[in-house]
Parts: C-alpha cells; sequence; structure tokens
C-alpha cells in the first residue's frame, strides 16, 4: 500500500468513526427527548432542556418578590409538603431556592397567563406578568418533579427536575370543562375536588350545568321553591332514559343543592387556582325542575314532577310559556341573584334542544307572536332569548348560550357555544360575534371513548385522538373571533363522583393541549409518552382515568349480503393483538394479528381480543358477538 492510499484509508476510517460518533449522539439525544425528563402536558411554547438538575430538599427556600404571590406561594408550598414532608421557608437567600417573581415591567410576549421559567442546579426562578402566570408556571414545576410529588403522603423519592429554559402561554383565553350537576347532584368537596384535578392542565374556566329537568342545584332566596320542590327527586338506579316512573306517594330524596354561602365558597375555592366560574340556568327548555316548582310557568300548567330519569320528551312540557309574563318575573329574580353572586362577566341561559309544539297550540304563545309580529315559534325563541340579553345586560352580565340561540336570529351582542358540531360557532363568528367551541363529536365527554362493549352504557363516540386532533378554528373564520374550547361531562350515565373521574380523564388532558399549545406543537406519537408520564401522576394522586386508548378497535367490512371480515386497529402505535374465536380467553401464546383482516371460522359466534405492549397486557379484552358486531355495518354514525 502506497503513502498515499495509506493517508487515504485512515481518513476514510477517521470518517467513519466520526460518522458512528455523531450517530450515537443523535440516537442519545433522540432517545434522551422521547424517554427524558420532560413531559409537560399542555406542550410549552419553548422548551430548551439543559444538563444537569435542581434537587429539592429541606435546605431549599422560597422567595417572593412581592407580596401579591404569597397566596399561591401557600398553595404551592401546602402541596409540596403534603408529599415531600418539606416546609419550605421564606427568605430571598439562601443557596438554594426557588424564586416567584412577578415582572416590574410586563413581557408583552407572555401575555396575562405566561410564564418564564428556567431551572438551573441551584435555583429555579419562574416570571411572570400576573398571579395567574405565577400559579400556570407552578403546575409546570410540579410536573418536573416526579409522580410521587401527586401523592397525598410523604414518599422517599429523590425530588429533583431538569434544568431547562421555558417560555409558555396559552393560545385560548377559554378553556373550560362543563360540569353537569344537575342530571347528578355533586357535592361541593366533590366539586372543589374536580378544580384541584382541572388546574393540574391549565384550565381556567368551570361551567356549572345548575338546572335542568333532573334538578334545580342554586339556591334563590326570593324563590325558595325551587330548591324546596326542584332540588329533589324520587331515587332510581339504572340505565338513564329507561327508569321507571314516579310511584304514588313515592317521597323524593334524591339530589341536593348549593346554598349562596356554599357558592360563595366555591368561588372564592376556584378563584385561588385561577378558575372562573360560569353559572349556566338552562332556558326556555330542559326546565322541568323550574316547573315542578311553579307549574304556573310552562304552557300547560299541569303538575309535574322533577324527572328521575324517565324517557318524557315531548309528552310532558319542560319549556317556559315564552307567552306568560310570570316568567320574565320569575327569571329577573334568578338572575338577578345569580348576577350578584357569581363574578363571571358571562352567564349561561343555555337555549338548546327547545321543543316547541307546546307552543304552537299555546294561547298565549299565540297572542305573543301576534303582538310582536313574529312569524313563527323559531322567531319566537328568537324574542325570548333577546329579552334575556336585555335582562342580563341590565345587570352588567354579558349572555352566552348553546347555538340554539341562532335560530330565528341572534341577539346583538350575545356570545355563541357551538355544540352540534361547528357549523353554529362559523355562523357566529362571520356574524362578528365571539364563539367557544364545544362540537360534540370532539369533546362531549359523556361519549364512549373506546370500545363500547368494554366501557360504561352511554351513547356515540369520541375516542382520545379525536379530542387531541380537533382544532377549535375553522379554517374560514377569524381566530379573534374564537375565544377557545370546552369539554362538556353531561351526567345523565355519571352518577357518581368516580365515574366524573373516569369519563374527564384522559381525553381532557388532550383537550387541554388543544386550547392552551400553539397548533404547531401538537403530535400525537410525541403525545402518548407524555401522557403516559402523567397516567403515573393520575395514579399517585388516587385519580380514576380510563385507560381505553389500548383497546382494541373493531371494524367489520361486509364482504357479501350473508358475511362480512374484521379489521383491527389500535390508536396508540407498537401494540400487540392477541385474538381467539374458541370462546377462550386469549393472551400472548394465541393467534398474534398481522394486519390481515380476520374472518369468522364456521360455527364461531365471539370474537375476544386482547392488546400487549412488551409481552405485558396494556388493554382490556374485548368480547363481542358476530350479531353484534354486524350491527354495526348498517349504523348511519358508526361507533368505532
Amino acid at each position: 500500500m502506497t503513502t498515499a492510499q495509506l493517508l487515504d484509508f485512515r481518513l476514510r476510517l477517521l470518517l467513519l468513526k466520526s460518522n458512528l460518533i455523531l450517530f450515537f449522539v443523535l440516537m442519545m439525544v433522540r432517545t434522551y427527548a422521547s424517554d427524558g425528563r420532560i413531559k409537560i402536558i399542555p406542550e410549552p411554547v419553548k422548551v430548551i432542556e439543559q444538563s444537569g438538575e435542581f434537587t429539592l430538599d429541606n435546605t431549599t427556600v422560597l422567595s417572593l418578590s412581592d407580596n401579591k404571590v404569597k397566596e399561591t406561594a401557600d398553595w404551592f408550598s401546602t402541596r409540596l409538603k403534603a408529599s415531600t414532608g418539606y416546609d419550605l421557608k421564606r427568605s430571598n437567600n439562601g443557596t438554594k431556592r426557588i424564586s416567584l417573581e412577578l415582572n416590574v415591567k410586563a413581557d408583552a410576549a407572555i401575555g396575562d397567563e405566561g410564564y418564564t421559567l428556567k431551572v438551573t442546579p441551584s435555583e429555579v426562578v419562574l416570571k411572570a406578568n400576573t398571579t395567574a402566570g405565577i400559579f400556570y408556571g407552578l403546575q409546570t414545576i410540579l410536573q418536573l418533579l416526579p409522580p410521587d410529588i401527586e401523592s397525598q403522603s410523604v414518599k422517599n423519592v429523590a425530588w429533583t427536575m431538569p434544568c431547562a429554559e421555558i417560555i409558555d402561554y396559552p393560545r385560548f383565553g377559554w378553556r373550560g370543562l362543563m360540569l353537569d350537576v344537575s342530571r347528578h347532584f355533586f357535592t361541593k368537596d366533590e366539586v372543589k375536588q374536580f378544580i384541584d384535578e382541572m388546574i393540574r392542565y391549565k384550565y381556567n374556566t368551570l361551567h356549572l350545568h345548575l338546572a335542568d329537568d333532573e334538578g334545580w342545584r342554586i339556591e334563590i332566596k326570593s324563590l325558595p321553591e325551587l330548591t324546596k320542590v326542584g332540588a329533589w327527586r324520587v331515587p332510581r338506579t339504572g340505565r338513564w332514559g329507561k327508569l321507571p316512573a314516579d310511584l304514588a306517594n313515592e317521597k323524593a330524596t334524591d339530589g341536593g343543592f348549593y346554598t349562596q354561602e356554599d357558592m360563595k365558597e366555591l368561588l372564592k375555592y376556584a378563584a385561588a387556582r385561577g378558575i372562573t366560574i360560569l353559572p349556566e340556568i338552562d332556558v326556555p327548555a330542559h326546565s322541568l325542575a323550574m316547573i315542578a316548582s311553579y307549574p304556573n310557568l310552562s304552557c300547560t300548567q299541569l303538575p309535574y314532577k322533577v324527572n328521575a330519569g324517565r324517557e318524557f320528551y315531548t309528552r310532558e312540557d319542560n319549556v317556559l310559556c315564552v307567552g306568560n309574563d310570570s316568567i320574565f318575573l320569575v327569571l329577573d329574580k334568578v338572575f338577578t341573584e345569580l348576577a350578584a353572586l357569581f363574578p363571571s362577566k358571562y352567564i349561561h341561559v343555555g337555549g338548546d334542544e327547545a321543543y316547541k309544539g307546546f307552543w304552537k297550540t299555546c294561547p298565549k304563545c299565540k297572542a305573543r307572536m301576534e303582538h310582536e309580529h313574529l312569524k313563527d315559534v323559531d322567531e319566537l325563541q328568537s324574542y325570548f332569548v333577546k329579552r334575556m340579553e336585555t335582562m342580563l345586560k341590565a345587570k352588567g352580565k354579558k349572555m352566552i348560550g348553546w347555538d340554539e340561540i341562532l335560530e330565528g336570529g341572534l341577539a346583538p351582542e350575545a356570545t355563541v357555544m357551538s355544540w352540534r358540531g361547528m357549523s353554529g360557532g362559523i355562523t357566529a363568528a362571520k356574524m362578528n360575534h365571539h364563539v367557544v367551541m364545544t362540537p360534540w363529536d370532539f369533546v362531549y365527554l359523556d361519549l364512549y371513548q373506546g370500545e363500547q362493549t368494554a366501557e360504561p352504557p352511554t351513547y356515540g363516540m369520541c375516542r382520545l385522538s379525536d379530542s387531541y386532533n380537533y382544532d377549535p378554528v375553522p379554517d374560514s373564520v377569524d381566530e379573534k373571533y374564537i375565544l377557545g374550547g370546552q369539554g362538556n361531562l353531561w351526567t345523565e350515565s355519571v352518577p357518581v363522583f368516580r365515574h366524573v373521574e373516569y369519563m374527564t380523564w384522559p381525553r381532557s388532558i388532550a383537550l387541554s393541549e388543544v386550547y392552551w399549545s400553539p397548533k404547531a406543537k401538537r403530535n400525537w406519537d410525541d403525545f402518548i409518552p407524555r401522557l403516559e408520564e402523567n397516567f403515573k401522576r393520575l395514579d399517585a394522586a388516587d385519580i380514576k382515568y380510563a385507560r381505553s386508548v389500548y383497546n382494541v378497535i373493531l371494524r367489520p367490512v361486509r364482504i357479501n349480503r350473508y358475511d362480512y371480515e374484521i379489521n383491527l386497529a389500535t390508536e396508540i402505535k407498537g401494540l400487540d393483538l392477541y385474538y381467539s374465536f374458541d370462546n377462550t380467553n386469549p393472551d400472548a401464546h394465541y393467534p398474534k394479528y398481522t394486519g390481515q383482516a380476520l374472518r369468522w371460522p364456521v360455527g364461531a359466534n365471539i370474537l375476544k381480543v386482547i392488546t400487549y405492549r412488551n409481552g405485558k397486557p396494556v388493554g382490556a379484552q374485548v368480547d363481542i358477538t358476530k350479531e353484534d358486531l354486524a350491527k354495526r355495518l348498517d349504523e348511519k354514525r358508526h361507533v368505532y
């Protein structure tokens, strides 16, 4: 070998070594990013991860730049002490500290709810323009600590957080969850617990559905019958909508309500955690509890009971009589007390699903239409809604309602909450009205969230990926009219608080990223490992959540008039599917699904599928009969 050839060989070898080193470095960085220490939800605007870590211990001090953050700092100290046992001293000195600083000059880039965070081995510095920004930054700090920080008992772990620089602020100002406390009543302490679960993911609005056909839940002192009668119904357990009607002389003992003092306590609790409570009184429909309390308010003026879960729609009159002046006197009393009680600038008036059949035959409603020159019952509803807006404006409040308030003409300054898909919101935004997007097929938390045979009974389908991949801003509208969005939990089929949690999480974790994070940063494959880290946190906090995202998705496809085949899928990549047709329960020794559609063996009538990852089961076993799966072939809207 000549000298030139030897030099060329050595040069090639050196280049190969350099490339191999670069490859392994990149692989380490890639692994570090996917495995590693920063797994925050919702994803911040900018994260620069750095080497090293800050260790929280009993020498750490908490430094405050301003007494305005004292209440927030007290909350943070209490949270830390529960799981670490450390009672952080307040000091502006110390070799290891967490500093909470309000900016002397506002940082325009982060706005009212944003923050900057810098973690070094010796110090954690959190800065914001407002106490709200400080509070949201503290949620990020908690997510940088190990999952056991969510525990309510002291854990013996190393309380470290990775060094990093973070810049963060929300995409939308309205980031909400709705809790229906009418269909099933939840106590004051349960609502507080719901608030504490919301704040982990930087939500700022709790919409309370306080009145419906199944119960009136807020004290109105000038109308005592609303809670004396309307807050109570006969007790029933079972499938909602299929429950038996009241028996003769059966006592109404199921229910409850919040006194105004209770609500003041909840409002204070929520405000300390950056949460605005939005009250909703659903009118003119969904008003059976009000009508049961004051029978003269309906068109029929018949005595009705508060609905306990029976079918009644269109057969019993749950709609207020718009031709009756008494309803406006009653609602003025209701909204006067609510306006004085709730600091929220909005009051929600519902306006949805009004059955207008009773209006069409009601003499008072027909007289109102004639007097006001209204051509049909849609315009009668619009007349009602516009009066509600005028009433609320006189009390210093803005009106918000479901998208049916568009029917017959939208009130001049109304904000629309669009639930029947996106179209109502699009229409309102093009009319220069503000919109909160809540399309049912992406954000309704009472829907199935996975294979329905493995879920408690409900209706429809909204998978975790549906919620995560949805965007509140349609291409055809100006984003400035979209205030944000929220997840809605209707509770007809949610009788206990543990099931509230199961239906809320993790879909509301996904939605938190939709409402907070930049659209460009949303990535399903990146979200999953961060979600699974948050599952550990929910476990530590003893919060119930659904693991439906791990379950199989069954997709029948017709091959001829008499038969069909089955495709199997999963929302999460990298899962193995094992199945059986022989009535036995499959495990990892059974046939593995390879992507080829399955055919029913002769005589088989039940398919069982279970998901595995890395040799261990991760999903629930799903069992379904041939007949039940075949029914999905003919459904207009498939629920798989």
